[in-house]
């Protein structure tokens, strides 16, 4: 019997930082178990910070886009939902398919953006450490 991924949606509000490291950290750290993907309820584009955090620790973001979760409404193959942000909780859209959703609020690190280098890349770092240990740690356990 083949052995079939389980699939995860990440997803918060511009899903340009934190769901975008979530996808990437999941499929990096656990894509033997999950197929993770990122969506947002108010897309923007990926952060270059975000881009370049997962950069730095061997990641490569080349496919990394930003989608809204319409992309996702119509699937029935998702196994869990996971909002990063409040927003997110409050206005994820029905599912045609009941599907698991948990919250994992984040703090989001774009506001920083706007700040000098030294400021702003610290941020970026410690989003890419939390969301290891509350993300990777929650799916490590399912």
């Amino acid at each position: 019997m083949e052995f079939k991924k389980k699939k995860v949606l990440v997803l918060c509000t511009g899903n340009s930082a934190r769901s975008i490291i979530a996808e990437f950290l999941i499929n990096h750290y656990l894509g033997d178990k999950w197929q993770a993907f990122s969506a947002g309820v108010e897309p923007s584009s990926p952060n270059p910070y975000s881009l370049r955090v997962l950069n730095e620790i061997g990641i490569s973001t080349e496919a990394a886009r930003s989608k809204s979760v319409v992309e996702f409404l119509q699937r029935d193959d998702l196994n869990l939902i996971i909002t990063v942000c409040d927003h997110a909780q409050a206005t994820c859209p029905v599912f045609p398919k009941p599907i698991p959703q948990v919250h994992i609020g984040i703090d989001d690190p774009a506001p920083f953006s706007e700040e000098p280098e030294d400021v702003a890349l610290p941020i970026f770092r410690q989003t890419v450490d939390i969301v290891k240990k509350k993300i990777i740690g929650y799916l490590s356990e399912r």
